[in-house]
């Protein structure tokens, strides 16, 4: 039996907000009623149009919140950038679940399985919102989410002894458009004294310590109470022009980074990052599998596996189809949300979520 249509808003129409558009369009489960942007010079366009799709879908965009909510949408789509207004981004998450919206968001990623962040206050709003109106909220994507959480956890239903879980993205950013995270969150193009936000004490723990975590939880692990970080930077040997700036020679041109959850000092679960602007650089550190980059799943322990997932897309690269796998994750997850428990819901707990409907007709 086919599921009931569910009524949908998007909100935001950037990287991740036009894929979104076009998935959500795709699926025969799902009705577009609504698209919400912050820039204004978007009002009154068609969705279609701001997606990319060269058609209208009869839906124009809007800054009205209040007339979004108006509509009583089944869900919400969110996939507005949050890692530069964290706290907003969490009080307009609280504002949706308050009017009884179901919300699938791209961030903040803390969200994404959010014990032990310190976030208590807001998933609490969340959760008695949730309890009293049956709403709920679910955060994920492609990293974190689907490649280091979903994934390594489905991978462990073979296992017979596991040591140790490692999950891994391995990835050439210079095609990655996003300035703001490159320059300001990572340091990529600035000298490599910069205070880039990422390598703060804590950052790491805050931004991919809710990987570790949900991967413990799934596997009833109860890790040591703080986790371990590390980086690595390394600066260009050359000038290069990416996506997102200039990355001078002598400035941060690569860095490998993780975070660790050990058990008795002991480390059970970790997760990497090798994020290059060049694919030549480091050339000692981990390397994609394929072309551009990779996500690796390692399972230490009987029998010993690993998994590289490797995409990119059919117009475009691996940053491309990143963009798509996220907002697909999102879009795919809305039934799923609708039906789950009102509150926060984890990857962990939902059931499994195909593409159900996306076969090409």
């Amino acid at each position: 039996m086919s599921a009931p249509v569910k009524r949908v808003v998007a909100w935001s129409t950037g990287t991740i907000g036009r894929h979104a558009i076009a998935g959500i369009d795709a699926r025969p489960d799902l009705e577009l009623v609504g698209l919400w942007v912050s820039n204004p010079d978007k009002v009154g366009q068609d969705a279609g149009r701001l997606a990319g799709l060269d058609r209208d879908l009869g839906v124009l965009a809007t800054n009205d919140k209040e007339a979004l909510y108006a509509l009583e949408p089944d869900a919400i789509v969110h996939s507005a950038m949050t890692d530069d207004r964290i706290f907003d981004a969490l009080e307009d998450l609280v504002e949706f679940v308050e009017h009884g919206i179901n919300v699938v968001s791209s961030g903040p990623v803390v969200l994404t399985f959010p014990e032990g962040t310190g976030l208590d206050s807001y998933v609490d709003r969340m959760n008695a919102a949730g309890a009293a109106n049956g709403a709920s909220l679910h955060v994920n994507g492609i990293d974190p989410g689907f490649a280091n959480d979903v994934l390594p956890l489905v991978m462990t239903s073979l296992s017979q002894r596991i040591d140790k879980v490692v999950v891994s993205e391995i990835c050439d950013y210079s095609t990655y458009y996003q300035p703001v995270v490159m320059q300001d969150l990572y340091g990529f193009g600035r000298p490599l004294d910069f205070a880039a936000m990422l390598w703060q004490p804590g950052v790491l723990t805050a931004a991919w310590g809710p990987v570790v975590r949900q991967i413990a939880a799934g596997l009833d692990l109860d890790l040591d109470p703080a986790l371990e970080e590390y980086h690595e930077r390394i600066a260009s040997d050359v000038d290069l022009t990416i996506d997102s700036c200039e990355v001078p020679a002598g400035s941060m041109g690569a860095v490998k980074f993780g975070v660790v959850g050990t058990v008795n000092g002991v480390p059970r679960v970790q997760l990497d990052h090798v994020t290059r602007t060049n694919p030549a650089q480091a050339p000692h550190w981990p390397q994609p599998s394929e072309g551009d980059g990779c996500y690796r799943v390692e399972i230490e322990g009987e029998p010993m596996m690993k998994v590289d997932f490797v995409h990119h897309g059919e117009h475009g690269d691996h940053n491309v189809s990143g963009m798509i796998t996220t907002a697909m994750r999102l879009v795919n997850a809305v039934q799923a949300v609708c039906d789950a428990p009102g509150g926060v819901v984890v990857a962990k707990d939902l059931p499994l979520i195909t593409g159900r409907g996306l076969v090409t007709r």
